[in-house]
């Protein structure tokens, strides 16, 4: 259903986030349109966003809260008549 923000949902960002790769230490820079799954969702709104290569490796787990976060669908709803 739109509107709910439940795991496993797929995010993309609406601005770069800094971070660290959470194996390495190595400095990141996620940026805009980046493509993340949420995890984990917090009682004060925060999402728990994992973000992988396109092999499915993470490389990097950060709690974000939903402003900078666009969630994307990929089915449509069915609107009321």
């Amino acid at each position: 259903m739109v509107g709910e923000r439940n795991m496993h949902n797929v995010v993309a960002l609406l601005e770069a986030v800094h971070t660290r790769h959470f194996e390495s230490g190595q400095s990141l820079l996620l940026r805009r349109g980046q493509i993340g799954t949420v995890v984990m969702t917090f009682q004060d709104g925060a999402r728990e966003v994992e973000f992988a290569d396109g092999d499915g490796r993470g490389f990097a787990l950060l709690p974000l809260r939903p402003d900078p976060l666009m969630f994307l669908y990929d089915a449509p709803d069915f609107a009321a008549a």
